[in-house]
């Protein structure tokens, strides 16, 4: 079968390398899909270029995220059958709950997606929203989680009225975005081009801020609100933007930290947290159920993920530098 790879030891782009490899066979227990589009995330790209909190030990094929269609399945598999539509899981494999210590992640430390054909355990398949096709459905693994988790799961759930604030226009804060506008609440983007919040509005977005043209944002965020603050903070940038978010909070808010696209420096004092009775919570993607979870709504509210741009198989090296560049919204597919 044709695949990427990213050799052991990558610190590059450019080393993003096609290549062949046989074409799995299914164990007992799983299920064989031909994959049919694959989708990057920024940790894609952090793997390739050595950036990723921990490197490769071996070559590697890229991407958590795809959609595809089973072709044949192991003799004990019972949730699927050939010629489903199915998406992975992000962890191989975390039904629900505390997640097990043996969980793997797809694209690192495991084999990725972007290979005509993946073979895994049938519980680390979920089977595609109807109402998607497979460059849509291959968004979803690891920013629908993410996003859903960071509304839904932790803290208080975002409920209607309630405002929610999203840092940048990538996947994950998309996803949120479409989300919170489901669930009834208002939000807010932030952004450092105007054609990118003019883009956001069309996608039910209420308002946005330009954090080049208004470098104390959280001023603008408070001002939106009336000074009462969001209820919820979509938070990708890390610490370089963590003390700003803080201070966007309103009584009772919280921050779900997802992102660290800022950089490892700067500095956020708890104690705002604490005179709002505010709350931080880490996000790690999720599990399988929380990647259904979402997939319901996206059925229920007919929700169709954004996507930039999708790219040929034959192009996948512009797909990473299209993400690389920052100059896209939403997702990058890859049709395989």
């Amino acid at each position: 079968m044709k695949i990427y790879e990213i050799p052991k030891g990558a610190s590059a782009l450019d080393q993003l390398r096609r290549a062949e490899r046989p074409d799995p066979t299914p164990g007992p227990s799983d299920v064989l899909v031909r994959i049919r589009a694959a989708a990057l995330n920024y940790r894609d790209h952090a793997i390739i270029t050595g950036k990723y909190r921990y490197g490769l030990d071996h070559d590697t094929i890229p991407c958590s995220d795809a959609a595809g269609e089973v072709v044949a399945i192991g003799a004990n598999v019972t949730r699927f059958k050939p010629g489903d539509r199915v998406i992975p899981t992000f962890f191989q494999v975390w039904i629900d709950g505390a997640p097990p210590k043996n969980r793997g992640a797809l694209g690192s430390p495991l084999d990725g997606t972007l290979a005509e054909f993946v073979s895994l355990h049938e519980d680390g398949w979920v089977a595609m929203p109807k109402n998607l096709s497979f460059e849509e459905a291959a968004t979803l693994p690891c920013a629908g989680p993410t996003a859903w988790n960071a509304l839904m799961t932790v803290g208080t759930r975002v409920k209607p009225g309630d405002t929610v604030l999203c840092l940048g226009t990538g996947g994950v804060s998309m996803f949120a975005l479409q989300f919170a506008r489901a669930a009834g609440a208002r939000v807010i983007v932030t952004s450092s081009s105007d054609a990118k919040i003019e883009r956001a509005r069309g996608f039910g977005a209420s308002a946005g801020v330009n954090y080049k043209t208004h470098p104390d944002w959280e001023k603008e965020v408070i001002a939106l609100t009336g000074g009462r603050g969001v209820d919820c903070v979509i938070e990708n940038g890390g610490m370089g933007t963590l003390a700003r978010s803080f201070e966007c909070l309103g009584y009772g808010a919280k921050v779900a930290l997802i992102g660290v696209l800022s950089g490892p420096q700067g500095y956020a004092n708890p104690h705002d947290l604490m005179f709002k009775s505010a709350s931080l919570h880490g996000i790690g993607v999720g599990s399988r159920a929380s990647l259904e979870q979402p997939i319901q709504a996206i059925e229920v509210n007919k929700i169709k993920p954004i996507i930039e741009k999708v790219f040929p198989f034959d192009q996948a090296l512009d797909a990473f530098r299209l993400q690389a560049s920052g100059n896209f919204m939403g997702k990058i597919v890859i049709a395989v």
